[in-house]
């Protein structure tokens, strides 16, 4: 589940010539903001359900069917909103304040929440904490993308990297490498489709033929069926894991030589998916739209608000799952609303938004608040795609 710098200037005809792009109008797209809160509804939704698989098969099902996608998804739309060009001084400016000193706050509140809960809190920043991974995973993902795009086939070479880093135990958890490797072909998809004005030539957001919801619906539920309708051999092959990209394919007990197919597999699932979700996301404007704006808010505290009742065990042998399942969904989704709003953002907005002036040799490099508070890196507005 992040917060990439933001790109949020105006694209100039100037960038268009330079990056082979039609220009687009500084103005704010609804399908895009609808998506980056759909998208962390199911961030929230996915971790409060986590302790209700242990003991219900359905909750299990619904848990694999968003983390087959969710997070690939988010890296999709981080990367359509990133620059592959060299850094400016304000760019990198927001390095820091939009990912290095959120990272460094949060990791010291789970830490003192640790010492206190468990007493055990050992600051270690090399090992992200919970949801805090991917603060850093996008982080790396803007360092390598000017590289990136360098390349002759950067899809081919992401996918090459994801499988290949699967087959080596040294690359692990440390500064959240192993997930950032094994997500990077979708953040570097998200760039390409917006590289190569995808969405716009093709006319993605104007309109929808009937069908297209149709399709999105039945891979969805297809993928619901299945992973119900299966759920012992997902749980025998410890398929939850497989969806984190976290551990190698040894350590998953993938010892055989074709372990990466299995990634490969996954990740060709995630990109249906993905789409599928992408094509259910409302166009235009909704009642939750403006949400969309404030998704850091929510990723970086929600955690909190279900630490206690992830730990607490009240969560465990909960039946019937009919009523208790639905009734944590909707928790779950009122949690992403509470934090996305007006008074939570007021109270919070030093530590999920920190602007410190003194720590700049430019304090203008600090920026302004209340103004890139997702954490996909994705308030530059694009319209027309």
């Amino acid at each position: 589940m992040s917060a990439s710098p933001p790109a949020d200037d105006p694209v100039t005809p100037a960038d268009a010539a330079a990056t082979g792009s039609f220009p687009r109008p500084n103005r704010r797209v609804p399908f895009w903001d609808n998506a980056r809160f759909a998208c962390i509804v199911l961030v929230v939704l996915g971790h409060a359900i986590q302790r209700l698989t242990y003991d219900s098969d359905i909750a299990l099902a619904v848990y694999l069917s968003v983390y087959a996608f969710h997070m690939p998804a988010f890296a999709i739309i981080a990367g359509y909103f990133s620059k592959s060009g060299a850094p400016t001084r304000r760019q990198m400016g927001r390095v820091i304040t939009d990912i290095l000193l959120p990272y460094v706050i949060f990791e010291g509140l789970w830490t003192l929440t640790k010492w206190l809960v468990e007493g055990d809190g050992s600051p270690n920043l090399t090992q992200p904490s919970w949801t805090l991974w991917f603060l850093l995973a996008l982080g790396i993902f803007r360092l390598v993308l000017p590289y990136l795009a360098l390349l002759r086939w950067p899809l081919l070479w992401t996918v090459a990297i994801s499988i290949g880093a699967g087959y080596l135990p040294n690359i692990d958890s440390t500064f959240s490498l192993s997930r950032t490797l094994g997500l990077l072909p979708f953040f570097t998809l998200g760039w390409w489709l917006s590289e190569k004005d995808v969405v716009a030539r093709f006319r993605l957001l104007e309109r929808r033929p009937w069908w297209v919801p149709v399709a999105a619906l039945a891979a969805l539920g297809v993928t619901g069926w299945a992973a119900w309708a299966y759920v012992d051999v997902w749980e025998r092959m410890n398929l939850r894991t497989w969806l984190f990209y976290d551990d190698s394919y040894p350590d998953l007990g993938g010892d055989q030589w074709w372990a990466g197919g299995v990634r490969l597999a996954l990740m060709a699932i995630a990109l249906v998916l993905s789409a599928a979700f992408f094509a259910l996301v409302p166009l235009r404007h909704t009642w939750w739209t403006h949400f969309g704006r404030y998704t850091m808010y929510v990723y970086l505290l929600h955690s909190f608000v279900l630490y206690p009742f992830r730990e607490s065990g009240v969560l465990r042998g909960l039946d019937p799952t009919w009523l208790w399942l639905p009734l944590v969904i909707v928790l779950a989704v009122g949690v992403a609303l509470g934090l996305a709003t007006r008074p939570v953002r007021r109270i919070f907005r030093p530590l999920v938004e920190p602007r410190p002036r003194w720590l700049f040799s430019d304090p203008e490099l600090s920026g302004r608040e209340g103004r890139r508070s997702d954490p996909t890196g994705s308030q530059r507005p694009r319209s027309g795609s």
